[in-house]
């Protein structure tokens, strides 16, 4: 065997390890109740990290700032983070009926709240995917937060840079920079990361909110400054697990109350015995594709209804999205808005009330007349949690002590996920989930081919998937073993085999709905983590992703419907 192909293997090796050494840690610490991340009880997990050197987070094992990794990592966690040394994991606990304001991260939809100056708790309702995101990506930024301390401390006493005294002046003096100030202090902080200006330069404004025009110079600052009271002054950080969170995680507590309601509202609209269609997708792109032709009539007359998709999903077109909502409610649509914490709404489509006439897809009437299905889509679940939800939407419904089997005809999954032969936008329909780090692997027999979705302007792959632990704990390395290996994936994300394995329970082992249930997966890709520059933290997909999402949708709809 080639020396080259040797190291490859090794490294791929190392990294699975890595993998596994972090998620026995978390766990181990979890169990435990309190870690200090930047003291031993974190060193596993650090040095696990560097060693794994996801793609995700760039430069973490080296001396400079990673800036990318750092916006990832920041648009993920709550607002003010990074001034807290202490940091509480809860359970949902009541502070929704406090007078503690939550706090939502920018892209997770999760509850924080700040208790004071040094305390931050994060509210876990979506299992334990979701703490390792957490701890991953904070064990990120305290790296980080030390390579900002090694900087600008001279000397034992805790003596700092010049460039340090002027970050911190142009921190706390609290006004508005103007051009010339912001330059000055991007200048010190590019030394004390180890950037150069344009760099800071080019992600400053990524950084920015309305409310701290100069974020950048405030996180980095703060982050630097709790590193050295932990260097200079042993005030080391803490994360803790509260105790009800340790008692109640994998219990399926906001699953079964999700579950509920949604049977609940079933019932009382006199739908649970009709045919049922689940869909996991986003909350737009099938109340879309059923009334966006008829609610945007003469927005249609000079375009594709491509177009028009593309249109509604513009951040800064909420007239034209409220319309359609407005036409989909008229037209019976039920839409749930989650309260059991599980952070997934939903929407209940009665397809006997649809108007075929006025909808662009092929449509069968027969079916519509004769079985009239019934749609229920729910937004898209987190990792393990897809496991919880489904598990527990699946089994049947109990009123009066009697029970009502869901007459579930097919569960459809549409996803993003990492691809690894292709690029963003493109399509991969997988043949089965492998389950990273076990040997765990769900073949089926999926309803969407390759065939399906070919010839229309998007490249479509066709193989095995593997559900990964976290998505920030891939590198080239284990990927291109995943690529290059006999398991021929082409891609990865982060809740197929989830639900693969709750669909399996339902219908082949607990026999509560139809064994030969229908199912239907498909996943348009956010990026390339083999490509560099190409992986999640790189930015979104813009309107690329567009496209395949509604190719995906209308074909899943036209299977159900005819």
């Amino acid at each position: 065997m080639s020396s080259k192909k040797q190291h490859a293997r090794t490294r791929a090796q190392e990294s699975s390890n890595a993998i596994e050494r972090m998620y026995i840690t978390m766990r181990h610490l979890f169990n435990r109740g309190f870690y200090k991340p930047m003291g031993i009880s974190g060193e596993t997990l650090r040095n696990a990290l560097l060693l794994l050197r996801p793609e995700i987070y760039g430069s973490i094992g080296e001396e400079k700032a990673e800036l990318e990794g750092l916006l990832y990592v920041i648009d993920r966690l709550p607002t003010g983070i990074e001034e807290c040394t202490f940091i509480n994991l809860t359970s949902d606990e009541g502070y929704s009926n406090s007078h503690f304001k939550p706090i939502i991260p920018e892209k997770r939809r999760r509850n924080c709240y700040r208790i004071d100056n040094e305390q931050m708790n994060i509210e876990i309702t979506r299992g334990r995917s979701e703490i390792y995101d957490i701890l991953t990506h904070l064990t990120f930024l305290f790296i980080e937060s030390h390579k900002i301390s090694n900087r600008v401390i001279i000397n034992e006493e805790g003596v700092t840079t010049r460039d340090w005294l002027k970050l911190e002046k142009a921190v706390l003096s609290n006004k508005k920079l103007t051009q010339e100030e912001r330059e000055v202090a991007i200048t010190h902080t590019a030394n004390i990361l180890g950037r150069t200006f344009n760099e800071l330069t080019a992600v400053y404004n990524e950084f920015a909110t309305p409310s701290q025009p100069e974020r950048l110079l405030h996180i980095v600052y703060w982050l630097g400054k709790l590193a050295i009271e932990e260097q200079v002054n042993n005030n080391k950080r803490t994360v803790t697990f509260s105790p009800v969170l340790r008692e109640r995680i994998g219990h399926h507590i906001h699953g079964e109350i999700w579950a509920d309601t949604i049977k609940e509202t079933l019932h009382n609209k006199g739908l649970i015995e009709r045919p049922i269609h689940i869909i996991s997708a986003n909350m737009h792109s099938v109340m879309n594709t059923l009334f966006s032709k008829n609610a945007l009539k003469p927005n249609l007359e000079k375009t594709s209804i491509f177009q028009v998709y593309e249109s509604l999903s513009k951040k800064d077109n909420s007239v034209l999205r409220n319309k359609v909502t407005k036409e989909a409610l008229q037209k019976g649509m039920i839409y749930i808005t989650d309260t059991s914490g599980a952070n997934i709404d939903v929407q209940i489509f009665d397809t006997s009330k649809l108007d075929t006439s006025k909808i662009d897809i092929k449509i069968s009437n027969a079916t519509l007349k004769n079985e009239a299905p019934v749609i229920l889509v729910m937004d898209y679940a987190f990792g393990e949690q897809a496991y919880e939800t489904i598990d527990e939407l699946l089994k049947p419904y109990k009123v009066k002590g009697k029970k009502t089997h869901l007459n579930v005809e097919s569960i459809s999954i549409m996803g993003k996920a990492g691809i690894l032969e292709g690029g963003k936008g493109d399509i991969m329909i997988p043949s089965a989930h492998i389950f990273e780090g076990t040997a765990d692997n769900y073949p089926f027999e999926n309803e969407l081919k390759r065939e399906d979705l070919d010839g229309q302007g998007v490249d479509v792959y066709e193989g095995s998937m593997i559900t990964v632990l976290g998505t920030s704990l891939q590198n080239k390395d284990i990927l291109k073993f995943f690529f290059n290996s006999t398991w021929k994936v082409i891609g990865l994300e982060m809740e197929g085999a989830h639900y693969q394995k709750a669909i399996q329970a339902a219908s082949k082992v607990r026999g509560s709905i139809n064994p030969n249930v229908k199912v239907r997966y498909a996943y348009y890709a956010s990026d390339n983590p083999l490509e560099t520059g190409a992986t999640l933290a790189s930015g979104g997909l813009g309107t690329s992703g567009v496209k395949p999402t509604y190719l995906i949708t209308r074909t899943i709809l036209e299977q159900i419907l005819n």
